[in-house]
């Protein structure tokens, strides 16, 4: 990892610490999930907030006043917009997105469950889906939140991580450990 992106995501891994312990403590954790999903749409969805967050260009204040209406604007709660005017105030909104990611994994571990990034080389039928789900719960023993994307390249099979264990079944893969193995013989 990058020196800058360890300092970004030990920045964010802070504060989704003290956002955590603070909604758990005042029993707001389905208040900030929901934040999160505002968030998080706000990231996928607008250049303009994206950009906001990630300029030097606009100032503490600008970036404050911004913020503040913006959070009006998604109906944040207090808390999320207490921590995302702090944020501003401290220049700190870059780290946003890995604040994201942070506070659903505390938020996910918490309630027992664990988050599989799954990609396949065709979109995953919900039955096929909930197929998977019932499958990793079984061998992780937590309940199994998937994140699906589509990667043609595999031609086909699942790439599947939690946490920092990955399984590849995909055919891409067969092909290349075929590969090396005939590069190894001849």
């Amino acid at each position: 990892m990058s020196e800058p992106a360890s300092i970004s995501s030990g920045i964010a891994a802070r504060y989704a610490t003290a956002v955590f312990d603070l909604a758990k403590e005042t029993k707001k954790l389905t208040a900030v999930e929901g934040d999160l999903n505002s968030l998080e749409g706000a990231l996928t969805d607008s250049a303009d907030f994206n950009n906001l967050i990630m300029s030097p260009v606009y100032s503490r204040d600008e970036q404050g006043a911004a913020v503040a209406a913006l959070a009006k604007k998604m109906k944040l709660s207090p808390m999320m917009t207490n921590t995302l005017s702090l944020m501003a105030a401290k220049r700190r909104l870059f780290v946003l997105p890995q604040l994201v990611r942070a506070l659903r994994a505390a938020i996910a571990q918490d309630k027992g469950e664990v988050s599989a990034d799954v990609v396949s080389a065709k979109a995953l039928t919900k039955g096929q889906a909930d197929k998977l789900a019932k499958t990793l719960k079984e061998r992780f023993g937590k309940t199994v939140t998937i994140n699906a994307t589509v990667d043609e390249t595999l031609i086909g099979g699942l790439v599947v991580k939690v946490g920092s264990k990955m399984i590849d079944t995909s055919i891409r893969s067969k092909l290349s450990s075929l590969q090396n193995a005939m590069k190894e013989v001849g």
